[in-house]
């Protein structure tokens, strides 16, 4: 992946930092998640913020093979 370096506010880079640590990830990570989110909702503006939460996790744990098949019936 390539990086590159932006200049972002420090208040939001001390937010990042903090929620980060308790989730457990890094603080770039957490401004990139922040930035999936928002990518997201923009994109789908109908949906809820806890859909497109549950959607990207469902991606992550798809991608991870973690997820069981459901049976319908």
């Amino acid at each position: 992946m390539t990086t590159n370096s932006i200049r972002l506010d420090q208040r939001l880079i001390e937010k990042a930092a903090i929620i980060a640590k308790t989730l457990n990830r890094t603080t770039p990570e957490q401004i990139e998640h922040w930035a999936k989110i928002g990518e997201k909702v923009e994109d789908n503006p109908d949906l809820p913020y806890e859909f497109v939460k549950q959607a990207i996790i469902a991606k992550t744990e798809r991608e991870a093979g973690k997820l069981e098949p459901y049976d319908f019936g």
